[in-house]
C-alpha cells in the first residue's frame, strides 16, 4: 500500500498516543472512540473523526484498533455500523489484548465477511512507550497480511516481531503479561517491605539499578510505588487483570502458573478495594492494607 489512508478505533490511554505518531509520520488518519471526547487530541492533531466503525471503514485502506477486550473487538467488526460491512480496507490490525483462540475465530470471520487480512498486534511498554514510539510489538497473521502491517506500525515501536498464524501474537503477549504481572506484584512486596523496613524506598531503584533486581517495570514501577504518586496513568489494574485471567483460562489443564495465581490474588484484591482503573502502581496500597 503506498500512503495508505489509516482508520484507528479506541483512542484511549494507549491508542491516543499512539495515533499521534501516526500522525506525525505523515500518515492520514481517520479517528473513532466511543466515548467521541476521546478522540478530541487527535483531532486537534490533524485527525478526522468519524462517526461509527463502518464510517471510518469507508474512508481508510486498512483499519487499526486498540480496545478494551474481545467484546469491545467483536462490537466494532461485526456490530451495528461494523468494519465487516464495508468493502475496501485491505487489512485489520488489532493492538488489543484477548485470548489467542478467539482472535483466530475473529481473523476468519471478517475475511470471510469483506476479505480483510488480520494481524493480531498486542502492545507491551505502556504509556510511556506508547508516546515515545518505542513498543515492543508481537504479531501474528499470515506472511502477506503481517508484510502489509509492519511497515505501519513502525511509527509506533522500537521491535515487531512476527510470531506466526493469527493469534500467535496473542500467545506471545500472554507470556509477556506472565512475566509482567507477576514482576509487578513482586516489585510491590519489595517497596512496600523496605518502606516497612526503615529503608529508603525512593533510592532501591538507584541502589539496585544493573543488578540481578533491576528491570523496566521495576524502574518505572518503583518510584510511584514508594511516593504513592499515581497520577499519569501507566495501565490499570483492571488490565492487567483482565490479562492475567486470560493466561489461567487458557492454560487451564496444561500450565502449572503458581506465580501467576498470586499476582490475579493480589490485583483482584485491588480492584474489589476500587483501585479497579487505577494505575497499576496502586497495588502497594493493597500490599499495604495486607500488612
Amino acid at each position: 500500500m503506498n500512503n495508505p489512508r489509516l482508520g484507528y478505533l479506541g483512542t484511549g490511554l494507549m491508542g491516543g498516543p499512539m495515533v499521534l505518531n501516526l500522525l506525525k509520520a505523515g500518515y492520514e488518519v481517520t479517528v473513532w472512540n466511543r466515548t467521541a471526547s476521546k478522540c478530541d487530541a487527535a483531532v486537534a492533531a490533524g485527525a478526522r473523526r468519524a462517526t461509527s466503525p463502518a464510517e471510518l471503514a469507508q474512508q481508510s485502506d486498512a483499519v487499526m484498533a486498540c480496545l478494551t477486550n474481545a467484546s469491545a473487538v467483536e462490537a466494532v467488526l461485526f456490530g451495528a455500523d461494523g468494519v465487516a460491512g464495508v468493502t475496501g480496507p485491505t487489512l485489520f490490525v488489532d493492538f488489543s489484548s484477548m485470548d489467542p483462540e478467539q482472535t483466530g475465530i475473529f481473523a476468519d470471520r471478517l475475511r470471510a465477511a469483506n476479505g480483510m487480512g488480520w494481524v493480531d498486534a498486542p502492545v507491551s511498554g505502556g504509556t510511556p512507550a506508547a508516546t515515545s514510539g518505542a513498543l515492543t510489538i508481537m504479531a501474528g497473521g499470515t506472511e502477506s497480511d503481517f508484510a502489509l502491517a509492519e511497515p505501519l506500525m513502525a511509527p509506533l515501536a522500537q521491535r515487531v516481531t512476527h510470531m506466526g498464524p493469527a493469534g500467535a501474537g496473542q500467545m506471545t503477549k500472554l507470556v509477556n503479561q506472565i512475566i509482567s504481572g507477576c514482576t509487578m506484584a513482586v516489585v510491590a512486596e519489595a517497596v512496600q517491605f523496605a518502606k516497612a523496613k526503615g529503608v529508603d524506598a525512593t533510592r532501591l531503584t538507584e541502589a539496585l539499578a544493573g543488578g540481578f533486581a533491576d528491570s523496566k517495570p521495576f524502574q518505572l514501577l518503583a518510584p510511584r510505588m514508594a511516593a504513592e504518586n499515581f497520577a499519569d496513568p501507566l495501565g490499570t489494574v483492571a488490565m492487567m487483570l483482565k490479562d492475567l485471567d486470560t493466561v489461567a483460562e487458557v492454560g487451564e489443564g496444561s500450565a502449572a502458573l503458581p506465580m501467576t495465581e498470586t499476582a490475579r490474588a493480589l490485583m483482584r484484591t485491588a480492584c474489589d478495594q476500587g483501585h479497579a482503573q487505577d494505575d497499576i502502581s496502586t497495588i502497594v496500597l493493597t500490599l499495604k492494607g495486607l500488612a
